[in-house]
């Protein structure tokens, strides 16, 4: 089966392919991850989604616990639209699949926009970046069939792989909402208890920034700090899980001398949980 997806040349001159992952190739692309996972352990990873649409009410102990109850209301309530996976091994080199270089980008099927809540402004800037809502709702894959898929990939529930990320307990919310099929817990000490079962080992990019100087922003604000260079449009999940991959991996050797340094920073999601700050929060929106 030909493989869709957009392809570039990196600094190296070697060909990368971003796979996109449809519902009729979604059995395919997981055979070929499930090949690659053990001797490429590292997978950076991003999401797009409708954006944030909903304030919770009332007073909670600390920033860490209004934040999270703020992701619990937006991703119990909106539909993820696309997943960017980035698998790398210690070094920082990538798959080759067919002799490419390759990152996957799995589209979903179930946001629609003539029906769903979205915040206008996150959907205009998928829209400036690509991706064709149209596509995915006739294309895209089944959120239930790839929690399936997913649960037998070997890329969950797995110890030794490293989940690399930048700023990112929506994109855990999404993928736990996905793979339990449930609503997210009530808490965070709940939801942390579900990350570490099923992504035991996750960093968290923009929570490691805080132990390395003056270096602050968004990914892409990084990248360009760390002098890493972007490959594919900005605001699609390949590209962006591809930036998280590199970005890591120089930030690790920059401030942390290489990956074991970064390892006391594990299971940490930048503003919530064990980063989230003691004042107690009222909001009355």
């Amino acid at each position: 089966m030909v493989v869709e997806g957009l392809t570039s040349k990196t600094q190296g001159g070697e060909t990368l392919r971003v796979r996109e992952v449809w519902r009729d190739n979604l059995d395919d692309e997981m055979d070929i991850i499930r090949g690659i996972v053990d001797k490429y352990p590292f997978i950076a990873m991003d999401t797009e989604f409708p954006g944030v649409v909903a304030r919770p009410v009332g007073q909670f102990k600390n920033s860490g616990e209004y934040h999270y109850q703020t992701l619990r209301c937006n991703v119990d309530m909106l539909k993820l639209i696309q997943l960017g996976l980035t698998f790398a091994n210690a070094e920082g080199k990538l798959p080759l699949v067919n002799g490419e270089l390759c990152v996957w980008q799995f589209n979903f099927r179930e946001f629609r926009l003539s029906d769903d809540m979205y915040a206008q402004d996150s959907i205009e800037l998928l829209k400036q970046s690509g991706i064709n809502f149209a596509q995915n709702e006739a294309r895209g894959i089944e959120v239930q069939r790839f929690g399936e898929v997913l649960m037998s990939s070997g890329i969950v529930l797995n110890d030794e792989v490293q989940w690399i990320t930048f700023h990112s307990g929506y994109d855990f919310g999404y993928l736990l909402k996905v793979l339990t099929c449930q609503p997210l817990p009530p808490g965070e000490l709940e939801f942390f208890e579900l990350l570490q079962v099923y992504f035991p080992n996750v960093y968290d990019i923009k929570y490691l920034m805080k132990f390395c100087g003056n270096l602050h922003g968004g990914l892409n604000k990084l990248a360009e700090t760390l002098d890493v260079a972007r490959i594919g449009p900005q605001h699609q999940a390949g590209s962006d899980s591809l930036l998280t991959a590199a970005t890591f991996l120089k930030l690790s050797q920059a401030c942390f001398s290489g990956f074991d340094g970064v390892a006391a920073h594990r299971g940490v999601l930048y503003g919530l949980g064990s980063d989230g700050n003691n004042e107690v929060v009222i909001n009355h929106d």
